[in-house]
């Protein structure tokens, strides 16, 4: 295989890997009497998952939460928090398993809770659990508040005593860290096309015009590359900026600095779609020099910038560390790659400078004698 066919499979099988780094397991779970869900987050701490399906007409969601490998007398609870962060003020869902299995609702008024059962903030359309395969399963029907489908959230375990008293849960590392925020919406979704498209794509989309170019023999196949891979990345950045901006107007959750600079991400990339289609002069234009700063300088800063609202974007959501660890490994990834491809081509350029030089001072000599 040629070193040009090497450098396209290359790209190719990193494009090609982009795929499975969305894929989830929680999307694989079957549940019994068939019933599906639309959507699912694996919330991994506690061995968990979040599944559920959103009706936006109504506002009603179907949430099933699994707790996997559940104790022998023990309680599971997962509760949400429309009004703020923190246990206190959360409407809880809660089953204990001690030789029956019960499922009930708890508001938590205080961190000294017994998670006594009681009335919900909201409307509790229907409650049921089960227990299948070592697992835990809650399943609820309910109300979410007006305009409000991003909440925080959190889930819980303990254990029940012999009398049936409910103990408080341990307050290990993973016990303290279960919470974080949902979005019943497509916060998931918005998340997954601007990291592949903004944060991914067209990074390497750069690498392809920057290093491609120089291959012999390739002709102008690095520039349709570079255009398609670009063009694909913006197209699917629109659709997560445009995610993003219905999440902002109907959940009431605002964050100034992510938004600020999606926005001008956006525009960013819009005048750089704009310039490069109806504005690129020819190779040998007076005035190539100042369209390639131009292109240069956007497009760096894009990608900069977008880097940092991912990462921002990750702890907005309070996902877990692994995601962002993940994209964090990718960049780092691609970044050491670009330096290597960075020397090898400086290399190739500098080898073929000197073969050149070479041959016009030999075909020199022989002008010469």
């Amino acid at each position: 295989m040629t070193f040009t066919a090497n450098i396209v499979f290359f790209f190719t099988f990193l494009i090609a890997i982009i795929v499975p780094i969305t894929s989830q397991p929680c999307n694989s779970y079957r549940f019994s009497k068939n019933i599906k869900y639309a959507a699912c987050e694996d919330l991994l701490i506690l061995e968990s998952s979040l599944h559920w399906n959103y009706r936006p007409s109504s506002g009603v969601v179907d949430v099933a939460f699994n707790k996997a490998n559940a104790k022998d007398s023990s309680w599971v609870a997962w509760a949400i928090n429309p009004s703020s962060k923190g246990m206190v003020g959360s409407q809880s869902f809660a089953v204990h398993k001690n030789g029956t299995i019960k499922a009930y609702t708890s508001p938590i008024t205080s961190y000294a809770t017994m998670l006594q059962e009681g009335n919900l903030s909201f409307s509790i359309y229907s409650l049921s659990t089960s227990y299948t395969n070592g697992g835990i399963i809650i399943f609820a029907t309910f109300q979410l508040p007006p305009n409000k489908t991003v909440v925080n959230h959190a889930w819980q375990e303990g254990l029940v005593s012999e009398d049936g008293t409910l103990k408080a849960h341990s307050f290990s590392c993973s016990n303290l860290q279960s919470y974080g925020t949902i979005d019943f919406i497509s916060g998931k979704v918005h998340g997954i096309l601007n990291t592949v498209s903004w944060g991914i794509m067209m990074p390497i989309g750069v690498m392809m015009g920057r290093y491609l170019k120089v291959v012999d023999g390739l002709g102008s196949t690095w520039f349709h590359l570079h255009r398609a891979c670009q063009s694909l990345a913006f197209l699917i950045g629109i659709v997560g900026f445009g995610t993003g901006l219905y999440i902002g107007n109907h959940s009431g959750v605002h964050h100034a600095p992510h938004r600020c600079v999606g926005i001008t991400l956006m525009c960013l990339a819009s005048a750089q779609v704009l310039v490069a289609v109806c504005l690129r002069p020819k190779k040998d234009h007076k005035y190539r020099i100042f369209w390639n700063i131009f292109h240069y300088i956007v497009g760096y800063a894009t990608i900069a910038l977008a880097i940092w609202n991912i990462l921002k974007g990750f702890d907005i959501l309070n996902v877990c560390n692994v995601w962002k660890n993940s994209y964090v490994g990718i960049i780092i990834s691609l970044a050491t790659i670009a330096v290597i491809l960075e020397v090898i081509t400086w290399i190739w350029i500098c080898n073929k400078k000197r073969v050149k030089n070479s041959q016009d001072h030999v075909a020199i000599g022989e002008q010469q004698t």
